[in-house]
């Protein structure tokens, strides 16, 4: 119960600190009648508190559905660390694959920003590693830090980069390598 509360309200917290308007709260609670029920049950207590942000609820098989053939519905999902490692790979395969793909975990005392991918061993040492997860991890930091402009100025550089597909990486179609990338997305900043 704690545990639920607290990764609910901290997703109502941050859909009001970002100006977001609805946290869908997704579960399977159908099925996984005790767990999934539970943080179901929290999660509609955390919502009465938060008048101002609508919530609703989805169950997890028609929410990768729905992020697959109409993702602009969301604005902030919420869900149980299982469901959510599936989810998060699932829209990183959306936007173009892992290497795009930032992650934070967020405490009470602490908060690390990481690439959700992990360290690839596989192209380890190759210098062919796609550097946008673990720069957007860093604009995540700073978005936290409330440095938002500073934030927003690395997405936009991130994004103009990709867009025009100046030196990028193999996995996102480029004969660009790791560091010819990030030289790429530093130009613009």
């Amino acid at each position: 119960r704690r545990g639920s509360e607290r990764i609910v309200r901290y997703a109502f917290d941050l859909a009001r600190r970002c100006g977001r308007k609805k946290v869908t709260v997704v579960h399977k609670a159908n099925i996984m009648k005790t767990t999934s029920g539970l943080f179901l049950k929290v999660a509609r207590e955390v919502a009465g508190r938060y008048p101002d942000v609508a919530m609703n609820e989805m169950i997890v098989d028609n929410c990768c559905m729905q992020l697959v053939m109409n993702p602009q519905q969301f604005d902030v999902i919420v869900t149980t660390n299982l469901f959510g490692d599936i989810i998060s790979d699932l829209c990183a395969g959306l936007v173009g694959g892992l290497g795009l793909a930032p992650g934070a975990n967020i405490g009470t005392e602490a908060a690390i920003f990481e690439a959700v991918h992990g360290s690839a061993p596989d192209i380890a040492g190759k210098g062919i590693a796609n550097p946008c997860a673990l720069l957007l991890g860093a604009a995540q930091m700073l978005d936290h830090l409330e440095l938002t402009a500073e934030a927003n100025r690395l997405r936009a550089a991130i994004r103009d980069t990709i867009g025009a597909k100046d030196r990028s990486t193999p996995d996102l179609g480029g004969n660009g390598n790791t560091a010819s990338f990030a030289d790429a997305i530093v130009a613009r900043l």
